[in-house]
């Protein structure tokens, strides 16, 4: 049995933080999907790939992984400078804006 353990990365709709700092146990499948005839859906017998279990830290998912004898690999996630303005969204409401409108 073979696991991924990883932190995702935000999405590019995404500005916060949110969902970024958990890692996740992601079991990879060990069978190839089968392509259903009457309807062409994809499916498979392994229930395991369909299991993701979430972690505070690296650490312990790796505890996790190495307790119960899981075969894993560790994928950083791709981080992206954090873009904090001084004034928030709100600025762009003031009614002392330095800047004109440009739309």
């Amino acid at each position: 049995m073979r696991a991924r353990i990883y932190q995702p990365a935000r999405n590019a709709m995404q500005s916060g933080q949110a969902k970024t700092k958990l890692w996740y146990l992601d079991f990879l499948s060990s069978e190839a999907r089968d392509i259903d005839p009457l309807m062409g859906w994809t499916g498979s017998s392994d229930t395991q790939s369909q299991v993701r279990l979430k972690f505070d830290s690296r650490e312990a998912a790796e505890h996790y992984a190495k307790t119960r004898g899981i075969d894993y690999v560790v994928t950083g996630a791709h981080k992206r400078a954090i873009n904090i303005r001084q004034m928030g969204y709100g600025e762009n409401f003031q009614s002392n804006r330095r800047a004109n409108w440009t739309h």
